[in-house]
């Protein structure tokens, strides 16, 4: 069964931490804005805490997110940022308290492991939007989102399929698979959704809507991933895909000779539910806030 945590209102308080790579500037803007929505900010110990490339050694990072899971007070927890280590403390925290209580849950990118974590172990709801690492450039509509998702409001994406320029160089855009996507939604970071197989932070795929984005990844990388998916059988069990933002992409010696969506499209092309491009999630300014656990439905248009 799933559970939903409690949405907030004003006067409630929430707490950031990093659970995965330092913070390398303020995020005094993201604070400010929380307070604007009446919320009351605290901040852990990771958000000033440096150790190498992490926000303070794995045992800092466990204990402080630790703290916020098991206080009553805290009604929701926002990571930070990502980049990496979630994974070196996930199997360390004790999730008793917060199975209890639920609380909401918010980042994307590193932190895909904790929201697929609480989601395949103990179904309960999070939410993969913005973080304060990334207010500075985040749309209003995005954080729009995320504040609706937090307080429970109804959230509606409407949104443009991404043009091509003229240069010929450009790969050619892949239209969408219109149709009707009805189902629990699931995702994140393709590369952390890849890396949790096999262990009990992985989800289920079964009937569920699944939406994927990426950042930093080679073509031939993103092909694999693809493909490992598709062998181990879970792309032939959903009911719809939804493929944000894959950017960032680096050269290589020899191109792969395919964009990120022909990739994709080459992989599921020959299943029968509906696929959305370009939608506005992922390593981008548009970030919507996407709710894990969440039953939805979606009815997907051709974008010419």
């Amino acid at each position: 069964m799933i559970q939903q945590p409690a949405y907030l209102k004003k006067g409630d308080k929430i707490a950031i931490v990093c659970p995965a790579s330092r913070l390398p500037k303020s995020i005094d803007k993201a604070i400010a804005i929380f307070r604007s929505w009446g919320l009351e900010v605290e901040t852990g110990q990771t958000v000033s805490a440096e150790h190498h490339q992490f926000a303070g050694d794995d045992a800092l990072r466990t204990q402080d997110l630790q703290h916020y899971l098991d206080d009553p007070d805290t009604k929701a927890i926002i990571a930070g940022r990502g980049g990496y280590g979630t994974v070196r403390i996930i199997d360390e925290l004790n999730f008793r308290k917060f199975t209890a209580q639920p609380k909401w849950i918010v980042g994307f990118s590193d932190v895909t492991v904790l929201l697929s974590h609480i989601y395949a172990v103990f179904g309960i709801q999070s939410i993969h939007a913005q973080m304060p690492y990334t207010f500075n450039e985040a749309t209003p509509e995005s954080l729009e989102s995320l504040r609706k998702a937090l307080f429970g409001e109804k959230i509606e994406y409407n949104y443009k399929a991404i043009t091509r320029s003229n240069d010929i160089t450009s790969p050619p855009l892949v239209p969408n698979r219109p149709g009707e996507m009805s189902g629990i939604l699931i995702g994140g970071n393709l590369t952390l959704l890849v890396m949790v197989q096999g262990s009990s932070s992985e989800m289920d795929y079964t009937d569920k809507i699944l939406f994927i984005e990426d950042v930093g990844e080679r073509p031939s990388s993103i092909d694999r991933m693809m493909r490992m998916l598709k062998r181990s059988g879970k792309l032939a069990k959903i009911k719809g895909l939804i493929v944000g933002a894959f950017n960032e992409l680096p050269e290589e010696k020899i191109p792969f000779g395919q964009s990120p969506e022909e990739i994709i499209w080459e992989v599921v092309k020959e299943y029968d539910y509906p696929v959305c491009f370009n939608f506005p999630t992922g390593h981008i300014e548009d970030n919507r806030a996407m709710v894990l656990g969440k039953s939805l439905w979606i009815p997907i248009e051709q974008k010419s």
